[in-house]
């Protein structure tokens, strides 16, 4: 049958679990690798569900991020995503933009932040350990401390962590808001970030903020519009993945109890495990939209020009053409060309500290805990759904 006479599935597919992907993506990848998608905005689109083909709409300039600004483009949401960002634009601009903050997010800086971020996952963990268990440890841990680190990086205030909670489900909502919700949280977030780069501009610091505002008004590098955007973007992006990751990655590790004796044996041994942990636990569905810019033939179908196209990264992380037992969590795995960073042009600017805060986390807390365990049976956990950024509603802890 003609893929364009498919009655197309709605995206994004359900999980049937906490633990579980959605079990299309296995009959999609053996039968269906481009299938066409009907998006959260009613507009369709296609996800790309195998591992090569994932990887190349990643990185392939045929596939745009800045034609979904088009005013006839078709949209994930119904609310559009804002322009010039990292998420909106292709080279040159992208290419601009992104390296005004590179040199804050290298290996070398976040090996020398590392201290800092130890020191904040102690003061966390002495709480927990004051107040004694069970505990849900979203609140207790996986949240405050990306988010402490973020506001430290970018010099905004923590005080105002739980306003950035409220701000970034909505702008990372996919159905669970309204339209309506989900701009009025933006403007809110632009406007406080707007009077936030004011403060700094009278009264500069040593954080990320503070130099691009020097950016915008001594060099011209980025105007006001590009500033308040990419604040918006640094603060979102730098704790909503990770806050998630902690605990998928924590909740791993207590579902595998050989793997914790190792690891709290020899917590270092955690470090050797982040890519695999990476691997099994997607943070979403796939990557930010893309639009086709010319017909693109993957896996035997033609992807029209001006169609939108989702690389699936969690199901490319599970493709068995790439990855031997790819449904199983293997801590030694050798070969692990996974996508949670993206690839290309795109990959996270933020993956060298998402993995240092993965690192720090976990091996500080199965140090301090040794006898950590979950204090609800998993089938009772639950992911939060119509999100762009999937993490556990709850996840209660005892020792």
């Amino acid at each position: 049958m003609d893929v364009e006479t498919r009655c197309p599935m709605s995206y994004p597919f359900p999980r049937p679990s906490a633990t579980e992907l959605p079990p299309v993506y296995d009959a999609l990848r053996a039968e269906d690798p481009v299938a066409q998608v009907v998006l959260p905005s009613g507009d369709r689109g296609y996800v790309v569900s195998r591992h090569d083909d994932a990887k190349l709409v990643l990185s392939d300039p045929r596939f745009s991020r800045a034609a979904m600004l088009a005013d006839d483009a078709p949209r994930l949401t119904a609310t559009p995503m804002p322009p010039n960002s990292l998420f909106t634009t292709d080279p040159p601009e992208h290419t601009r933009l992104r390296k005004l903050v590179t040199g804050e997010f290298t290996r070398r800086r976040m090996i020398a932040l590392e201290p800092r971020i130890q020191e904040m996952t102690d003061a966390l963990l002495d709480r927990m350990e004051a107040g004694g268990g069970p505990v849900d440890l979203n609140p207790a841990l996986a949240f405050p401390l990306p988010v402490a680190v973020i506001c430290e990086l970018l010099g905004v205030p923590f005080a105002d962590r739980e306003r950035f909670r409220e701000w970034s489900n909505a702008i990372v909502s996919l159905t669970s808001h309204t339209p309506e919700q989900m701009l009025e949280q933006r403007m809110q977030m632009a406007g406080y970030l707007y009077e936030l780069i004011g403060r700094r501009a009278s009264e500069p610091g040593e954080d990320l903020l503070s130099a691009l505002v020097v950016a915008h008004q001594e060099q011209g590098a980025l105007d006001e519009g590009e500033l308040i955007v990419m604040a918006m973007t640094l603060l979102v992006a730098g704790h909503e993945t990770t806050v998630s990751m902690i605990g998928a990655c924590v909740l791993t590790l207590l579902r595998h109890p050989d793997v914790l004796a190792e690891v709290v044996a020899d917590p270092s041994r955690v470090d050797g495990m982040i890519d695999e942990l990476l691997r099994i636990n997607p943070i979403g569905d796939g990557g930010p939209l893309r639009i086709a810019l010319t017909d693109v033939e993957l896996s035997g179908t033609v992807i029209p020009a001006g169609s939108a196209v989702l690389a699936a990264v969690c199901s490319a992380n599970r493709d068995e053409r790439v990855f031997d037992r790819p449904d199983e969590f293997v801590p030694d795995r050798v070969r692990n060309p996974h996508l949670a960073f993206g690839h290309g042009i795109h990959h996270c600017l933020g993956a060298a500290l998402a993995r240092s805060e993965l690192r720090i986390t976990l091996e500080s807390l199965f140090r301090r805990f040794p006898t950590l365990r979950l204090d609800a049976p998993v089938a009772r956990l639950r992911m939060k759904t119509g999100m762009l950024v999937h993490g556990l509603e709850t996840l209660p802890v005892t020792w």
